[in-house]
């Protein structure tokens, strides 16, 4: 039973913030239908910004409880200089392209943003454990947990429900749904699909950003981070379906329980469970779990 317990909120710890990083992955493709693989480079950004202002904050005395506000402001500033930048001055020329040119610019950019990484950060792994630490342990049943853990699981529950809301119960939500599922006649009835598109962009990138600043607090962020996270999320929203956020909910709950059982029961096969039950699941349902809707671009 302790096992069960264990594999369970180990599982749901790992996908609270994989979901927050998968959720901007399927969100971009969703509205702007590109595979970002430099998606897990802002990840890694966003963990280096958030640890870098939490080390400097507890240069300053500030408690350690405060830091987590910091953490979301680290996320903020990385999305609001780079995500701007990297659509309007990059992506924005390759609209009308093939897809395929489009994952290779954003391969480009991954290459770009990692060793940009290495001359701000230097090779050195930074910590911003105080955040972690300060939050204690909580006592779940006969488990001991660390505080911080449940809060990520919080944060992950806030954001799929807020971004849920928005899309399906706001008019800035239907909009995205009309450039979503056709672009052209979106823009022939008044909609301003250049701004939808920065804005999804936006939104992408801080949510990548945020999944590392909150996760900078439970890890050591180092160079290569960005490389395992990227590859994760796309198993997470292929199982799930591309474009949809109930298909990065459930699937960054299949990766997260799978990888926590086989840490317990079977350590030498973590990454290995997470693509067998990719490939079973994909075998029955080639296009995910909720099948992705098509956009159309102008």
């Amino acid at each position: 039973m302790n096992l069960a317990l264990t594999i369970l909120f180990d599982g749901l710890t790992y996908a609270a913030w994989l979901f927050i990083v998968a959720l901007g992955l399927t969100l971009v493709f969703g509205v702007l239908k590109i595979l970002n693989i430099a998606h897990g480079s802002f990840y890694a950004v966003g963990a280096y910004a958030g640890a870098s202002l939490v080390a400097w904050l507890v240069s300053l005395k500030v408690s350690p409880l405060l830091s987590v506000g910091a953490l979301v402001l680290a996320a903020a500033g990385v999305a609001a200089l780079l995500a701007p930048l990297t659509e309007r001055g990059l992506l924005r020329m390759f609209y009308r392209r093939d897809e395929v040119l489009l994952v290779l610019v954003t391969y480009a950019l991954f290459l770009v943003l990692e060793d940009a990484t290495k001359l701000l950060w230097g090779v050195h792994p930074y910590y911003a454990s105080d955040t972690y630490q300060a939050f204690g342990n909580l006592q779940l049943g006969p488990l001991n947990y660390a505080g911080y853990d449940l809060l990520l699981v919080g944060v992950a529950v806030v954001a799929g429900v807020a971004a849920w809301w928005v899309l399906n119960r706001t008019r800035q939500g239907k909009i995205v749904t009309a450039v979503i599922h056709n672009a052209e006649i979106a823009a022939s009835m008044g909609v301003n699909v250049s701004r939808v598109y920065t804005g999804a962009f936006v939104v992408g990138v801080f949510l990548a950003a945020l999944g590392g600043a909150l996760t900078a607090p439970m890890i050591s962020v180092q160079p290569g981070l960005s490389v395992g996270v990227i590859i994760v999320s796309f198993a997470v929203v292929i199982i799930g379906g591309l474009g949809s956020i109930e298909g990065a909910a459930l699937g960054a709950l299949v990766v997260g329980l799978a990888r926590a059982a086989s840490v317990h029961l079977w350590p030498a096969a973590e990454l290995f469970s997470i693509y067998i039950v990719m490939a079973v699941i994909l075998v029955f349902r080639p296009e995910g779990v909720f099948q992705r809707v098509q956009a159309r671009k102008i």
